[in-house]
């Protein structure tokens, strides 16, 4: 038999490597050296005294602007004595309340009302969007706006105003207004949205609006007839 050579494999011993992590004092040391420097304690002082120089300074012209204001309003209101405007309903008449061939009901009313301006150095600018609105029982029957006019001192306008107004729901409203009519006294709610700019002497101030509502009390709702108003209450304020 020949000879034969024979390989054995010898097991490769594993060596575990292991990372040094530098001693404590060597990460510190590379910490404190890539760190930007503190500032000096005098100069931590004088950033603290001028921030807090700034804000009372800043305090201090607030409390001044308001003061000011205040003091402006005032003076203006002892000079001017503002009033509110005061509104009356003084006659309704309704054209046209027509059932539609689609069950809707179709009104056009025409109201006249008088604006009293009762101050005596301050006009009243009427703007565009004004919209005044005839509402029964919480349903709107019809819609209109104010002309624009400007209205002076201790002045009283007389305003005759058309409204129209259309309601899907016009077989039930309709029936529910012949109703009430029998009884006499039917409840409207005259309701008033509108812009205004307030004249003191020559000084135009900003716009505001004139939110109100008429409550009235008619005896009827007939189409060219003459309606009387039993009974009328009307409250207005003034919103910024």
């Amino acid at each position: 038999m020949g000879d034969h050579t024979t390989n054995k494999i010898h097991p490769v011993t594993e060596v575990n490597i292991k990372s040094v992590a530098p001693p404590p004092h060597a990460s510190s040391s590379l910490r404190d050296h890539l760190r930007p420097p503190s500032p000096p304690p005098q100069m931590k002082a004088k950033r603290g005294f001028s921030c807090c120089k700034c804000l009372c300074w800043s305090l201090s012209i607030l409390i001044t602007l308001i003061i000011i204001i205040g003091a402006t309003i005032g003076i203006l209101y002892l000079v001017f004595k503002p009033k509110i405007p005061q509104y009356s309903v003084d006659r309704l008449t309704i054209s046209q309340l027509t059932l539609n061939l689609d069950f809707s009901l179709y009104a056009r009313f025409n109201v006249r009302i008088t604006a009293i301006n009762p101050n005596k150095k301050i006009g009243i600018y009427y703007q565009k969007g004004s919209r005044l609105s005839v509402w029964y029982k919480n349903t709107n029957l019809c819609q209109g706006s104010l002309p624009v006019f400007y209205q002076g001192h201790q002045n009283k306008t007389v305003l005759d105003v058309a409204l129209a107004g259309q309601n899907q729901y016009g077989r039930t409203l309709l029936a529910a207004i012949q109703e009430q009519q029998q009884t006499g006294r039917i409840p409207l709610d005259l309701k008033v949205d509108v812009p205004v700019k307030i004249e003191l002497g020559k000084l135009k101030l900003m716009k505001v609006r004139i939110l109100g509502n008429c409550m009235l009390i008619v005896d009827s709702l007939s189409t060219n007839n003459k309606i009387s108003i039993k009974a009328t209450s009307c409250k207005f304020r003034l919103k910024l």
